[in-house]
């Protein structure tokens, strides 16, 4: 069964760092074209935190993790890195990875209804 899975989630203190990591062994190059970390916070809607354009590994951050977050991909592995560092509590929230194999405009979209697939997500407390 095609699937993402996350991991890496925990509870750090404010100005902590995580890693965060999405195993997409099962899709294949097209069906990944874009990779996307989103998140949702506690009775908020979901949004983007960064995606990366797998074929040259292109990134596009959100302004509220830039300088602190870095989206990164292994290929040989078909997985998917989130580095968070300066972590804040505005971060906390559930965090999944989305994959999408279609870009818009030549961008790879942001909207998390534009990904085909999501994980099951992995929750990311800061503390302060």
């Amino acid at each position: 069964q095609d699937q993402l899975v996350e991991s890496g989630g925990g509870s750090v203190q404010d100005g902590g760092s995580l890693q965060l990591s999405c195993a997409a062994s099962v899709y294949t190059t097209s069906q990944r074209l874009c990779m996307a970390w989103f998140r949702q916070a506690p009775g908020k809607e979901l949004n983007g935190v960064a995606n990366i354009y797998t074929p040259n590994g292109n990134p596009y951050y959100a302004d509220s993790v830039k300088g602190r977050f870095t989206i990164s991909q292994n290929n040989a592995k078909n997985a998917l890195s989130l580095q968070m560092n300066m972590l804040k509590p505005e971060d906390t929230g559930m965090y999944y990875c989305a994959a999408a194999g279609s870009t818009y405009g030549g961008n790879c979209p942001r909207r998390s209804d534009l990904y085909t697939f999501r994980g099951q997500g992995t929750q990311v407390t800061v503390s302060s």
